[in-house]
């Protein structure tokens, strides 16, 4: 009999969902907005004896969602990194494997997080806009200045993949790199290990590399902010919720910290209510892209259908969630 793969998304990058269509039924959800938990519950329910839920890292897997798909449900693979929007509880509750995508996008992540790094250190968000104004009338010795990358100190809260990619960029600019992550492993010859208010306190650039769980939500908050350097940079390329946004941005207001580069918010996706991301100097933002490569989506994306093809089959999921089976219950 033929197993039933629900899809949440009707276009994704790569062949992976025409190598998955040759060895399931595949159902995608109609449209291409962000879908409501109610409107994904629907649609389950509508298809119908679902075997697989393939989903995107900020769609919401819930209870009411599983429930919906039918007591076939086997695995709900997560074509992200990510994966702060399932409820594990509620998937171990009903036997169904959750997986994501560690690995594939560790490096791409890796370039975007010194993206970010780069720009926001050197302002060339605001200097991008003042050409794009017209505004750039007279070279001055004084206009645009930013500060070095080169030779600066580098504290990374986690040390994960994306976390020991980005130490190793770190090392090609000289810097110093230092990492909070209890649970990770020992610095080497890239980094040393710190406690997090030593971290905080001697880094220029404090780059985010941990997933969101009720232990890290909002892990850097005003009381962080103000342990950091007035001349300090703070990255978020891992998940919007680790930062207290509003904070953020009154230390960027009022001088507390020198400036931010961010890939993820609080609120995603933001559509037109981007009032707070503009018109601040000392914060270049950009709109979630950290493994926006063709190679790199369509690799988690063939990671993803993968998973599908090895739990529907009887084998062991290649990634699952950590702490949790490879295989249903």
């Amino acid at each position: 009999m033929t197993k039933r793969v629900l899809i949440t998304r009707g276009r994704l990058p790569g062949g992976g969902l025409t190598r998955l269509a040759s060895g399931a039924e595949v159902v995608c959800r109609p449209g291409q907005g962000r879908p409501e938990p109610a409107e994904l519950a629907g649609f389950a329910a509508r298809a119908g004896g679902a075997s697989a839920i393939l989903a995107l890292g900020n769609d919401r897997i819930d209870a009411e969602l599983l429930d919906a798909a039918g007591p076939a449900l086997r695995v709900v693979s997560l074509a992200s990194m990510g994966f702060d929007g399932v409820d594990q509880q509620a998937a171990a509750e009903r036997g169904v494997v959750v997986t994501h995508t560690p690995g594939v996008l560790a490096e791409t992540t890796a370039d975007l997080t010194f993206t970010l790094i780069l720009a926001a250190r050197r302002r060339i968000g605001a200097a991008r806009d003042s050409l794009h104004a017209g505004a750039w009338d007279l070279f001055r010795m004084e206009d645009y200045l930013g500060l070095d990358v080169h030779g600066a100190t580098l504290g990374l809260v986690g040390y994960g993949q994306i976390g020991r990619a980005v130490a190793r960029r770190a090392a090609g600019f000289g810097m110093r790199v230092l990492h909070h992550d209890p649970s990770g492993p020992p610095g080497g010859e890239l980094s040393t290990a710190v406690a997090l208010p030593q971290l905080l306190a001697q880094s220029d650039v404090v780059s985010l590399h941990v997933p969101l769980t009720d232990a890290t939500r909002h892990l850097i908050g005003a009381a962080e902010l103000r342990a950091m350097k007035p001349t300090a940079t703070l990255v978020n390329t891992s998940r919007g919720g680790v930062v207290d946004e509003a904070a953020l941005l009154r230390a960027l207001d009022d001088g507390t910290i020198h400036s931010a580069g961010l890939d993820v918010y609080e609120r995603e996706p933001r559509g037109a209510d981007v009032a707070d991301l503009t018109g601040r100097p000392g914060l270049f933002a950009l709109p979630h892209i950290g493994s926006a490569t063709e190679t790199t989506r369509a690799a988690m994306v063939d990671l993803a259908v993968d998973n599908v093809l090895d739990v529907l089959s009887g084998r062991p999921a290649r990634t699952p969630l950590p702490g949790t089976t490879a295989v249903p219950a």
